[in-house]
């Protein structure tokens, strides 16, 4: 039975999914990195919030991972790099809170817009100030919005209901998009320059990291509100603190920090600075949905090869997995038949998807591919991190599609390119089998069996008899043996065989005559 760890608390409801989804779980809180890695290996997943790191030393230690879930949107404490590198699937929740974390956004900029949490403890005090408590009305005013994804999307319809303009930094949303949320895009520096209250909604990256910093926030609008409930480390709080302090910025209200909790002890002595503990998704709803969600999720990929969600690979919906399902298998075989074949270092593999299939999700198939490729050169190689190692080492990878065939419903034909050569090949399924149709531009046809030999030679009599000889003398039996030739004096022969050859016969049959290249073959 299937294993996942439950590393962080979390809505029991995710251990009822995973139950009815047979699946075996512990929950185990607050274990440290070196108690990870000495129990990991009895699992095949394991699902975190926000509290558990997953290190490279913890991936390195299961060897028996294949996914790892985090019940939320942010992913900063999982090491997707070693994760992707090992072949493991890492899946967020990015829309079980959404809600939440939008209604949090809204709620610090009403807060800030009328000095809710300064007014409230004033008046806990005995005081009566209405006067120090003047607020501002959100009607009318402008919003600027630094990303926009989904919780954007959700931040902007509610505040255009409070009659809000919303401007949007994003370079990754087209115009078309932004105006049919109805916002308007445009530049970071008319967001600065322009905008009563910024909200940020984008992941943290090497190009977000610090966004608004001292020379940002100094080209804001003056007295601007500045609301963050998206991940710490985009505001460079010590220069927010500053220029709050100086008049320039009225107001902030920040839900996540560069260090949770917070060590940046000039934060908790700014009057008009709301703090809250990274509460954007916690609500009862949220926790709930996103423990369901990452829950399904997991249950999902270990039982049906369903990939929802992925931060490292293409998603594999439910809808698509059963018509994908047998051309896995296909593409798979069809990159280690190759892969068994060429010798020389590969520089482009390019991959083309006739038929019905050039209309499907093929990217896993493409990565399913160049896994198959490399599975005959390394190990721990599959559809997640195949692509990253070919990246790695210079490999061109180039897909296309044609809508017709030859013959057959649906085709994958694969060229691979080395410095002195070009082998292509193609395959098909057939009454739910995986069969090679063409060699080297030649029409052949055979099931991918277990044990397969694979000949080229040149086209002079007597060879097929001297072949059939040579593995007779050996107890070789054949099952099946497929002939093609090229018009050019070249023949290729693929054999399926009871069982796989050893070196010593290999090396038997590379000493027939007229014999230009021999590979037992595997699957």
């Amino acid at each position: 039975m299937k294993k996942v760890l439950i590393a962080d608390k979390m809505s029991i409801q995710a251990e009822k999914v995973f139950t009815a989804n047979g699946i075996s779980f512990d929950k185990k809180i607050g274990l440290s990195e070196e108690e990870i890695c000495k129990i990991v290996n009895e699992y095949e997943g394991i699902v975190v919030r926000s509290a558990t790191k997953i290190t490279k030393n913890i991936i390195q230690s299961g060897e028996k991972l294949k996914v790892l879930g985090r019940a939320g949107i942010g992913v900063d404490n999982i090491d997707i790099e070693s994760a992707t590198n090992n072949g493991i699937v890492v899946m967020n929740t990015p829309f079980g809170n959404s809600i939440t974390t939008a209604e949090h956004t809204i709620s610090l900029m009403m807060s800030l817009a009328r000095n809710i949490p300064q007014a409230s403890k004033s008046t806990k005090e005995g005081k009566w100030e209405k006067s120090k408590f003047m607020g501002t009305e959100l009607f009318g005013k402008t919003l600027g919005m630094i990303g926009c994804g989904n919780i954007g999307s959700l931040v902007v319809e509610r505040c255009l209901g409070l009659k809000m303009k919303v401007l949007v930094y994003d370079p990754f949303l087209s115009k078309d998009q932004t105006e049919k949320i109805g916002a308007k895009k445009v530049e970071l520096e008319e967001i600065l320059k322009n905008s009563d209250f910024i909200t940020l909604h984008t992941p943290l990256t090497d190009k977000t990291k610090g966004i608004l910093n001292k020379n940002n926030l100094s080209k804001c609008k003056d007295n601007v509100k500045i609301i963050n409930c998206a991940r710490g480390g985009l505001i460079v709080e010590d220069d927010l603190i500053e220029l709050i302090s100086k008049g320039k910025i009225s107001g902030a209200a920040l839900d996540v920090f560069s260090e949770e909790p917070p060590t940046n002890k000039k934060l908790f002595n700014v009057d008009n600075l709301i703090l809250t503990p990274h509460l954007g998704a916690s609500t009862s709803e949220a926790q709930e949905n996103v423990a369901i969600q990452v829950a399904q999720q997991i249950s999902d990929y270990l039982n049906n090869d369903v990939i929802v969600n992925s931060i490292n690979v293409s998603p594999i919906s439910i809808e698509d997995a059963p018509k994908l399902r047998p051309f896995i298998d296909l593409s798979f075989k069809l990159g280690k038949f190759g892969g068994q074949i060429i010798e020389n270092t590969i520089s482009k593999i390019n991959i083309t998807f006739k038929g019905e299939i050039s209309s499907l999700n093929t990217k896993p198939l493409i990565a399913n591919v160049v896994a198959g490729i490399f599975s005959n050169r390394m190990e721990s190689v599959n559809l997640i991190n195949a692509e990253t190692i070919a990246k790695q080492k210079n490999i061109e990878i180039i897909s296309s599609f044609q809508t017709e065939t030859s013959i057959h419903t649906s085709e994958i034909h694969i060229n691979i390119s080395t410095s002195d050569e070009e082998f292509n090949y193609a395959g098909i399924i057939f009454a739910n089998n995986s069969r090679i149709i063409s060699i080297m531009n030649m029409r052949i046809e055979g099931e991918i069996s277990p044990n397969m030999l694979y000949i080229l030679n040149n086209d002079k009599p007597g060879f097929i008899g001297s072949l059939g000889s040579l593995l007779g003398s050996k107890n070789i039996n054949i099952a099946n043996f497929n002939l093609g030739r090229t018009g050019k004096g070249e023949a290729v022969s693929l054999l399926e065989l009871d069982q796989y050859l050893n070196d010593s016969v290999i090396n038997d049959l590379q000493k027939l005559n007229n014999i230009k290249k021999v590979k037992a073959l595997k699957f």
